[in-house]
């Protein structure tokens, strides 16, 4: 029973949570819950060393499944774990596990693929949240291009609901995801104030990629110079913009709408 937080594990724990760099470096991440756990392990990816609370984690089927996919597993007090934890509904499981990397030749394309191309997203929950839109449509995959947050950030992986194991998501440049793009005869389709038709206007019946920038800056002159679509959703009120979680939820519902009717 571990319940020092001085404990050499417990502090790596820790690293790994609030460190980028120890994350890269080690490459390591920290998942927390047990519905995230499921679905990393489900899509593959591995237990490096598993922490359990028993008096929280009451189910034996999944502490046995936990533990039968760890090579290391602790028993963690109620405590310490309280204190570890992000959130009081995580179940009792924490684990640390290995991170993977997919490159875009890697993926698997549906016959009519939609594809999220994501430019300099820099907060984490926004990242979660359109990973977990990602899951809901059956996107392809998402590329994050020239990122400002980490993917493994804990609070990516809290916001996503585990999406981002579900959903094939991986980081490169912009001239690696247009590369792929062009390869693949994927249209891009920008997210743009400039020059463009609302989003509902135009035809998404071929492959596609949906192409987001920044809230405040949008996209760059890189994407938007390559894209053979550009698209705005119209806006009644005062501001002029979504964020970019919701405005990306909206466009993938409609690419969604118009190859189910």
């Amino acid at each position: 029973m571990i319940s020092s937080a001085h404990n050499p594990r417990i502090r790596q724990i820790r690293l790994l949570m609030e460190k980028s760099r120890e994350r890269k470096e080690k490459g390591l991440f920290v998942i927390e819950g047990v519905r995230e756990l499921e679905i990393a392990l489900q899509s593959g990816f591995s237990v490096h060393s598993l922490f359990i609370c028993s008096p929280i984690l009451s189910d034996p089927e999944k502490a046995a499944f936990f533990t039968s996919k760890a090579p290391v597993v602790e028993e963690i007090d109620p405590v310490l774990y309280d204190r570890l934890a992000y959130r009081g509904s995580t179940e009792g499981v924490l684990a640390v596990m290995y991170s993977r990397s997919t490159a875009p030749e890697d993926i698997k394309l549906s016959p009519s693929p939609l594809v999220i191309i994501l430019e300099s997203v820099e907060k984490p929950g926004n990242l979660g949240a359109i990973l977990r839109t990602a899951d809901a449509c059956g996107v392809d995959a998402v590329l994050v291009c020239d990122p400002l947050t980490d993917l493994y950030n804990p609070n990516t992986i809290r916001a996503s609901l585990g999406c981002l194991f579900s959903v094939p998501t991986l980081t490169c440049s912009s001239e690696e995801a247009y590369e792929w793009l062009h390869k693949n005869n994927i249209q891009i389709v920008a997210a743009s104030c400039q020059s463009s038709v609302p989003y509902h206007l135009q035809d998404y019946s071929l492959p596609t990629a949906l192409t987001m920038g920044t809230e405040d800056k949008g996209l760059s002159s890189f994407w938007n110079e390559r894209a053979r679509l550009k698209v705005n959703i119209p806006m009644r009120g005062k501001i002029d913009s979504l964020n970019v979680s919701v405005a990306t939820a909206v466009l993938c519902f409609e690419v969604i709408r118009q190859r189910n009717s």
